[in-house]
């Protein structure tokens, strides 16, 4: 009886032991996320506080260039409302200089340059002021027009250096606390893995010690710490790139919008063939929103956050008006040509989704076509589904790696230079699973490839 009792003793202190470790250990995962935690939300501050220090950077640029624009209009053309536009362009400066002071990194590099930047600036208000009062004095007066002109450019000319080593610098930072955070996140990985490994290995220590249902019982709320713990992180990798997508498109929306006024001044001064840059601006920029999209649906789709919100639409509509914007998305023109082989309908789909399927197919064709090749979206209409095809003739996909063509960031070993990301197709997957469809492929080397989406019939509603 004793010696009975002298075993359940020694077994309950190892029991005892066992679960203040495991409490021991846990707490300090606990702890180290909540610290890492933390960390990732000051890093996502600092890159929020960074990007508007680059947007008032760039506010300020533009309201340079107005102001210079405008003291023009009015020296050459006795404009009154150029004068006024002037005058807010020129309070418009000082007030993001202002704001600017206050939001640089306090390094003495930057405050140096915002010094010297500051000084110049100062300068070249003094001589477009000067000018305005001259002109206000003596109309005729050009030649010393000239002179105060040549002296502005000159200090534009100093300033521009400047705010690109400040912007330089701000941007350096800006990749610092990305990676910072991207650092804080694989750290809370590491310690959430660890910290779990070492917590089953205690609890398996003590199994010996206990019955099946007590073993139970641990394995069920070690899986329910577990599966609390990667929702927690699932959530909290969404909530981050929702933010540093809602970041980029801040600037990408300036640079879209002013791209469009710049190409609204220009086309009635300038050639067609000369605003060519501009159109790969607007090009870029819209395929570097094309990508933050994908990688915000596919960190959704990974996480079952996927929204999926069907409504009726009319598909052929729908499918000529993203015909129409794609055009304009490659640098090498290709002609897309879609065709319709079943009556006119429309269809409940999620819009989004669809866009997302057939845009990522079509970029893809153009990406991987050869110059002059023909693209093809076809709509089509089966007994149990709605069909859509995307066809070109382009470098085709290996048989041997079709199988892996949907994983992420996977590209195919005959892209050779061909830029891209592997995130395409394995978005179009995850969107044509919300919506119960099925996706297949028919390629060959050389020749082209055929991707077909199908989606039942259940989503259907015809016209």
């Amino acid at each position: 009886m004793n010696q009975k009792f002298t075993k359940w003793s020694l077994r309950g202190k190892w029991i005892i032991a066992g679960f203040g470790l495991t409490l021991l250990l846990m707490g300090l995962v606990t702890f180290a996320s909540f610290k890492n935690t933390t960390e990732i939300q000051q890093g996502a501050n600092r890159v929020q506080h960074t990007y508007q220090t680059l947007n008032t950077l760039t506010d300020f640029s533009a309201a340079m260039t107005a102001a210079e624009s405008a003291r023009r209009g009015y020296i050459f053309l006795g404009n009154r409302q150029d004068l006024k536009r002037y005058q807010n362009e020129v309070t418009n400066m000082q007030s993001e200089l202002r704001l600017l002071q206050k939001q640089i990194h306090p390094s003495l590099s930057q405050q140096q340059r915002f010094a010297r930047l500051d000084s110049l600036v100062n300068q070249r208000l003094a001589l477009l002021k000067q000018s305005i009062e001259l002109y206000q004095k003596d109309e005729t007066a050009l030649q010393t027009q000239n002179n105060i002109t040549e002296r502005s450019v000159k200090l534009r000319e100093e300033i521009l250096p400047i705010m690109a080593d400040i912007k330089a610098e701000e941007q350096s930072y800006l990749q610092n606390s990305l990676e910072q955070s991207d650092n804080s996140i694989r750290l809370r990985i590491l310690i959430e893995i660890l910290g779990t490994i070492l917590s089953l290995i205690v609890i398996a220590s003590l199994c010996a010690t206990l019955d099946r249902q007590w073993i139970k019982r641990e394995k069920i709320e070690s899986l329910e710490v577990s599966l609390a713990q990667e929702k927690e992180f699932s959530e909290l990798k969404i909530r981050l790139f929702s933010m540093i997508s809602h970041e980029f498109r801040t600037p990408l929306s300036i640079i879209l919008l002013s791209s469009q006024l710049l190409k609204e001044i220009l086309k009635e001064l300038v050639d067609e063939l000369q605003l060519k840059n501009l159109y790969r601006i607007q090009s870029s920029a819209k395929l570097m929103n094309h990508l933050l999209t994908d990688i915000l649906t596919l960190t959704r789709a990974e996480a079952g956050k996927l929204d999926y919100k069907p409504q009726l639409i009319n598909v052929e509509n729908f499918c000529l008006n993203l015909v129409e914007d794609l055009q304009l998305f490659g640098t090498t023109p290709h002609l897309i040509k879609f065709m319709n082989h079943g009556q006119c309908f429309r269809a409940n789909l999620d819009e989004k989704l669809l866009y997302s399927i057939l845009s990522n197919l079509l970029l893809n064709a153009i990406k991987y076509s050869f110059a002059g090749g023909k693209i093809y979206l076809i709509l089509n209409s089966e007994a149990e589904a709605i069909v859509f095809q995307v066809i070109d003739e382009g470098i085709g996909i290996p048989p041997a790696e079709q199988e892996k063509i949907y994983e992420p960031l996977y590209r195919c070993q005959n892209v050779e230079n061909i830029v891209g990301t592997g995130l395409g197709l394995a978005v179009v997957k995850k969107c044509v699973e919300r919506h119960h469809g099925e996706i297949f492929v028919e390629s060959a080397v050389g020749v082209g490839t055929t991707f077909t989406v199908k989606i039942p019939h259940k989503n259907l509603a015809l016209v």
